[in-house]
């Protein structure tokens, strides 16, 4: 008899049936007087007179007057270079004492983003949440006393002008409360291995030790590692070594383009949980089983705000128009897609964090990411959302019977027109023109714009397969394998003359 899984267990749900209804609207009017209390006196919250908003009788409506939108490298150039040259009190009180380093899905140099104490608190308290609300997904006693995989990047963090950097996952591993540490794997040791490959040769020749009964992490490195395991053991699925494995908790990225292949590696089906932690912050996480929509966290440190994702409020570099609305919580729609925007505990403030979402339930304040702001594809008009590719990957899948986990493409220009050229990373190699034509014929019947683009300036489709290893390899060669790190979905031309020579050069 499971006692100890019992007694969390027990514990967990007396918690959850004791917690009263919550009004996301409330919470989020609160976080926001409180954020803007915290930081009133920090230059930011001096040159946008937060003292001043928060006087206001609207101050949601005075806030978004008063202050601009920020992306990355504005923040940075006019805020966060002087937190990183260790001025206090710029956009937070005091000094950051970690700092994420973020490459996110572009560009080769890291960001660095401050992560606080407050921010580091907010995280902590997000994965109690989560924690409380594993009553509503009836798993056994059991399951409380198995250990859990964390695969995210190194613990390892490097020293820098008397701050700590490291990317989020890592940061978050390293600050985990003692009493986990006995359910935590792969443990520090092994988490504390800077190369990728060689923390997943460890963690396989380890595996037989563990009785992991959950999995969290971004589902393109997960499936590397559980290949690896079962590589390395010669097994049929991962389950013949890990047979408790009940739960993997997903997160950074959509999982369903990695459903089928994810799956093929499993001996039987197992809870899927989706989260949201972002190297600014743990932002949201599916709360219920009957959903797969994910539940904004509105009373920890964090406020939401949504713009409409028209393409006449989007700069061509993802940001925003300065004359693009933003909604507050209490004003948006369900199935229409925005722009999201943070204020947090870390001095983030009106902070596009460069992902798309849309409400698929107001009321409980639950979402669905639904692509990236620089990942929208409508060169020549066809207004392609991350979302609306993944579903015709997934049309791919089932139409064709194959495995498709990763893919990435770009409206390339060719001697008579633009095409949408797409590489399909997948180990089953099908007719690329096939392909082409089953992937045309399903945009052009799911959206309306592409099938007007498709008569216009767009030509058609062209498909071309490659081994799913190499995008772990050109991330690996452009950024840095495991961790927080995304395959680009959708690619300027320049960058994807990069990636077609990395291509040619993989296969010759």
């Amino acid at each position: 008899m499971a006692i100890i899984g019992n007694i969390i267990k027990g514990f967990i749900e007396a918690r959850d049936s004791l917690s009263l209804e919550k009004n996301p609207v409330e919470e989020q009017k609160k976080v926001l007087e409180n954020l803007l209390n915290q930081a009133k006196d920090t230059l930011f919250g001096k040159h946008f007179d937060f003292k001043q908003i928060l006087s206001s009788k609207d101050k949601s409506k005075t806030f978004a007057q008063n202050v601009p939108y920020y992306d990355y490298n504005k923040i940075s150039t006019e805020w966060w270079n002087k937190v990183i040259d260790g001025k206090p009190d710029v956009t937070w009180p005091g000094n950051p004492d970690f700092f994420a380093l973020s490459s996110g899905t572009t560009g080769k140099k890291s960001k660095r983003i401050p992560v606080t104490q407050d921010m580091l608190a907010s995280i902590k308290n997000a994965g109690i949440k989560q924690i409380y609300a594993l009553s509503n997904f009836d798993l056994p006693a059991e399951f409380f006393e198995k250990e859990i995989m964390m695969l995210g990047s190194s613990t390892d963090l490097q020293e820098r002008n008397g701050r700590k950097e490291g990317e989020i996952s890592g940061i978050s591993a390293s600050n985990i409360p003692f009493w986990f540490k006995k359910y935590y794997k792969p443990g520090d040791e092994i988490a504390q291995i800077d190369e990728w490959d060689h923390r997943v040769l460890k963690i396989a020749k380890e595996a037989k030790n563990w009785d992991i009964g959950a999995l969290s992490g971004i589902p393109s490195w997960m499936e590397l590692m559980l290949k690896k395991v079962i590589e390395y053991h010669n097994l049929e699925h991962i389950h013949e070594i890990w047979p408790n494995l009940q739960v993997y908790t997903s997160g950074g990225v959509a999982f369903d383009p990695y459903e089928k292949s994810f799956n093929a590696l499993l001996g039987k089906p197992i809870q899927i949980i989706d989260t949201y932690l972002a190297s600014e912050g743990f932002l949201a996480f599916q709360d219920r089983p009957d959903t797969s929509a994910m539940k904004l966290i509105t009373d920890n440190g964090v406020y939401f705000e949504f713009v409409p994702f028209n393409p006449e409020y989007i700069n061509q570099d993802g940001s925003l128009t300065d004359d693009a609305p933003s909604l507050t919580l209490d004003e948006v729609k369900e199935e229409e897609d925005y722009v999201l925007l943070i204020s947090t505990v870390s001095g983030a403030w009106r902070y596009i964090i460069g992902d798309t979402i849309k409400f698929t339930d107001v009321k409980r304040a639950e979402i669905k990411i639904t692509g990236r702001t620089k990942f929208f594809l409508n060169t020549v008009g066809s207004q392609l959302s991350v979302n609306k590719l993944n579903d015709a990957v997934k049309h791919l899948e089932d139409k064709l019977d194959i495995k498709i986990p990763e893919y990435t493409l770009c409206a390339k220009r060719y001697d008579d027109g633009f095409y949408h050229t797409w590489y399909l990373g997948s180990d089953s190699m099908v007719d690329s023109d096939k392909t082409a034509k089953v992937l045309d014929d399903y945009l052009k019947s799911a959206n309306k714009n592409y099938k007007v683009a498709r008569g216009k300036a767009l030509e058609g489709v062209k498909v071309h397969f490659v081994p799913q290893p190499i995008f772990a390899e050109w991330s690996g060669a452009n950024k840095k394998k495991g961790g927080q790190v995304k395959m680009e979905r959708v690619m300027g031309e320049e960058k994807f003359a990069e990636w077609e020579d990395f291509v040619a050069q993989q296969t010759a």
